[in-house]
């Protein structure tokens, strides 16, 4: 008797395209392109700034927050305006936060945490955008911050009695977009660059400072008004 045909087996491949992977942004080491560094920030008046004019001349640290009604942001920002100007200036290195609200936003929000350093806005998120900032909240373990004083529950009901009683009532930004800290300059050099996974991710501040040579800063003590 002759032995059955053999059938050939074919492998099926799924017509599915793999997700695109989203993008990264530039990298330490990697110079800032020219392009982001042209794009605009907005001061607390309005005037549009060049991002890359923020560093051009000495090393700054470049802490973009989430939104401005995100209350670990808040105490973030409460935290870096107790770096003593001194320690700043014998480092030669500049202080900066951007934000991603109007602009009208920046001066209640300084006098909320008391910042005193230069802060701008992206409104447009172009900036967040082309550095590979994430949106959403990617689920990963962030440890204990040092610079979160309030629980979920008291921090989200005095982020929404701020939203309610703000005379623009808006979240101050996108609440799903997450922020990150680089060091930046002089011209376009990247030295360093975090990407916050989600809104507890933040880079401790005295690890950041450390990296530019500013002294280690004791925010267990009361805040000092900067003058």
């Amino acid at each position: 008797m002759a032995a059955p045909a053999r059938v050939p087996v074919t492998w099926q491949v799924s017509s599915r395209a793999a997700p695109a992977p989203a993008a990264s942004g530039p990298e330490r080491g990697e110079p800032l392109a020219a392009a982001v560094a042209e794009l605009p920030v907005l001061d607390a008046s309005g005037r549009r700034v060049p991002f890359g004019a923020l560093f051009r001349e000495r090393r700054a640290v470049v802490v973009f927050v989430r939104h401005f009604l995100c209350y670990i942001c808040k105490e973030y920002v409460e935290d870096l305006a107790q770096i003593p100007a001194s320690f700043l200036q014998e480092a030669n290195v500049s202080l900066i936060v951007i934000g991603q609200s109007s602009y009208h936003h920046i001066e209640p929000f300084c006098k909320l945490t008391g910042y005193s350093y230069e802060i701008y806005v992206d409104p447009e998120r172009e900036i967040y955008k082309r550095l590979g900032m994430k949106r959403g909240e990617e689920i990963a373990s962030s440890g204990k911050s040092p610079h979160v004083k309030s629980n979920i529950l008291s921090g989200s009901i005095r982020s929404l009695w701020r939203a309610v009683t703000g005379p623009l009532f808006d979240f101050q930004g996108d609440p799903a977009q997450q922020g990150g800290t680089l060091i930046l300059g002089p011209g376009n050099n990247i030295h360093f660059i975090h990407r916050d996974r989600n809104r507890l991710d933040h880079k401790p501040i005295n690890s950041v400072l450390q990296l530019v040579g500013v002294e280690h800063v004791d925010f267990t003590r009361p805040a000092v008004i900067h003058v």
